[in-house]
């Protein structure tokens, strides 16, 4: 048997804001969506050129609290070509949240506070 990640899902509140952040910040952008006959929920899945693999965004309608991230120890990560212009760019953004030189990566955090790592192209 063979297995092939194809998403990764997080619940967000703003489903519009949450886009034009991940729009912004690594240039993914709406592929194709599912929503609920009742309203109830709305699902956008995310991609880029770069790989197959999508960001499903989950927009429920009843969510009237925050999500727990308990202590955000899970995370999405992503190689970029130029680490120093991306940098630059999620700095301007003021969503870096938590930088290690030493190991040579960062990470950003979205609206809704899921962690995004950052490496480098080796």
């Amino acid at each position: 048997m063979k297995f092939q990640m194809i998403h990764e899902n997080y619940n967000v509140a703003d489903l519009a804001k949450s886009e034009a952040f991940y729009e912004k910040a690594l240039g993914l952008k709406e592929c194709r969506r599912k929503e609920a006959e009742d309203g109830s929920f709305i699902i956008a899945y995310l991609k880029n050129e770069e790989s197959d693999f999508e960001l499903e965004l989950t927009w429920m309608r009843d969510m009237d609290r925050p999500y727990d991230l308990g202590d955000c120890e899970f995370h999405l990560a992503f190689r970029v070509d130029d680490y120093e212009a991306a940098y630059a760019h999620h700095k301007e953004m003021g969503c870096i949240c938590f930088e290690n030189p030493s190991m040579g990566i960062y990470f950003i955090q979205d609206p809704d506070g899921y962690w995004l790592e950052i490496v480098p192209t080796k």
